[in-house]
């Protein structure tokens, strides 16, 4: 139990209404988008159609790599990162470190994309910036995570913007914390024949106090990335490396050691990767060479957690010698608490530490928190029915994000799947999504009440989302037993999803018209 006294309580009630409010929209934004972002390469095999099992990694790549950087001019030799894109195809960025004139460290090179056969299906000159968009095939996973991530507000503020929607999430979740003085009491407490409010206020209570833990997991990890690259490193570089960004890279995340530029060979990328997995028993989420083609040559492999850990695995080999020098930490030289801390803030944050099971909870625990957050505006409007008049406006703002967004998010995959065939799905995925979003404003505008609004935005999403398994078929989808049978019973599942998804979402709005279940604010609407 926790007891504060009156004046500190009302204070910590004012506080957790507020922070609330203030970011609450663009919180439940952020958790919704990282809800389904937790998904987001099951998404992309389901929407694309991917059936391919067999990792590059696991696929003969050298003859491929030492083609490329035959034909790579000398002074992107400095780097090259190896990962798969699409349908398990290889990706490759040979670049260098370079100084931008406004002072901003980037990595100008060229990226090649292969196809299946390892032939160049493109290649693209820039930065990193320029040319890691999202492509075709991954117009929609992609979509997914840039909004989770930075909302699509341009670096930095985007980034600024969602770890300043982190810190409210923690405020909103350690001032929920005081305010509870029977915290135990309340996780059980549901009284299902009261009035709407309660019910709604129970409910809120109870699925806030069971996701704390993973509130706090998610606002701290979450602020921790969007922090790192805008604030953190730069202060860090000013303080301690003269302002000089590259140098503080190399300590870090470097290989340190005498540098020997003399020309040599590189030893067999294959032999390297397939060393890697049979040390981890994980397939490389990604592999970096260091001076490709020099005697200093260092190659690093990154590999997710072991079963039954957290943190990633990363191994370091000489890149001449093609063998295993040691597991590196994923920052620093050494083994440190403060470097196995920042390795996990990625599987804490995205639950990718034990496959899909980790993935279902994280998505329960997200799907829990828009509730709780959805919920939590509307009671706070409840509680202020003499003022709905002066508050309508924020009222229906509220049920137009929080089915709208919903709404807009399967508009958009539906087009996708429409899109991708014709190779327009860039640019259709977010733009059907900024259709679908003025469609649920105006919606908001000229709605009869807010029960309607809520209403027809439940049943629109309902049949989007029941009909996206049906037009993933007509578009050119393989079927459940093509899939299975190749490997990817994930197609099949999230078909499923939908399907059942849709159907509830439709009789949960029949139900609310026919009175049986409370709606979050239903005396609000009244008033």
């Amino acid at each position: 139990m926790i007891h504060l006294k009156k004046d500190e309580t009302k204070l910590m009630v004012a506080v957790h209404g507020w922070s609330g409010i203030a970011l609450g929209l663009l919180l439940y934004a952020v958790i919704f988008t990282g809800m389904a972002a937790v998904f987001a390469e099951e998404i992309g095999i389901w929407s694309a159609g991917h059936v391919e099992t067999r990792s590059a990694f696991e696929r003969p790549m050298d003859s491929s790599v030492r083609r490329l950087a035959a034909q790579t001019p000398a002074k992107y030799h400095e780097g090259v990162d190896i990962f798969e894109i699409g349908d398990h195809n290889l990706g490759a960025f040979f670049h260098r470190h370079e100084i931008d004139p406004d002072g901003t460290l980037v990595s100008r090179g060229i990226y090649y994309q292969l196809d299946k056969k390892g032939n160049v299906a493109k290649a693209q000159h820039g930065t990193g910036e320029e040319v890691f968009g999202p492509r075709n095939d991954d117009a929609l996973s992609s979509f997914l995570v840039d909004t989770h991530v930075r909302l699509h507000v341009p670096n930095p503020w985007g980034l600024l913007l969602t770890g300043i929607v982190g810190l409210a999430m923690l405020v909103a979740a350690i001032s929920g914390l005081l305010i509870h003085r029977h915290l135990f009491k309340d996780i059980f407490t549901l009284r299902r024949r009261a009035n709407p409010v309660l019910v709604d206020r129970d409910r809120h209570s109870v699925a806030g106090t069971w996701s704390l833990p993973f509130a706090f997991i998610l606002a701290f990890t979450g602020s921790f990335f969007s922090f790192f690259g805008t604030i953190g490193v730069p202060i860090v570089a000013m303080a301690a490396f003269g302002g000089d960004v590259q140098a503080l890279n190399d300590a870090v995340f470097g290989n340190p050691g005498r540098p020997d530029p003399r020309p040599a060979a590189m030893g067999n990328i294959d032999r390297i990767a397939a060393d890697a997995i049979g040390r981890t028993g994980e397939v490389p989420t990604f592999i970096a060479i260091e001076n490709f083609g020099r005697a200093d040559a260092k190659v690093t492999s990154f590999h997710p957690p072991a079963a039954g850990d957290i943190e990633p695995v990363t191994l370091l080999y000489d890149g001449a010698q093609a063998t295993f020098l040691r597991t590196k930490p994923s920052i620093g030289t050494q083994p440190s608490a403060g470097g196995t801390l920042a390795a996990i803030m990625a599987p804490m944050h995205f639950g990718n530490f034990a496959g899909i099971l980790s993935k279902a909870v994280w998505f329960a625990l997200g799907f829990a928190m828009c509730y709780v957050t959805f919920t939590g505006l509307r009671l706070w409007l409840a509680r202020r029915r003499e003022d709905m008049r002066s508050l309508e406006w924020l009222d229906r703002t509220v049920m137009v994000v929080g089915f709208g967004l919903p709404f807009a998010l399967v508009v958009a995959a539906a087009t996708f799947l429409i899109a991708m065939p014709m190779g327009s799905a860039v640019y259709w995925t977010p733009a059907a999504f900024l259709i679908a979003s003025a469609v649920a404003i105006l919606g908001g505008g000229f709605a009869r009440s807010v029960d309607t609004l809520g209403r027809g935005l439940q049943i629109a999403t309902g049949l989007v989302m029941a009909g996206l398994p049906p037009l993933r078929l007509m578009t050119g989808g393989p079927g459940w037993s093509s899939a299975i049978d190749a490997g990817q019973p994930v197609i099949a599942a999230l078909d499923l999803a939908f399907l059942l998804a849709g159907v509830w979402m439709i009789w949960r709005a029949a139900d609310l018209r026919k009175g049986r279940l409370p709606l979050a604010a239903r005396p609000v609407a009244a008033a």
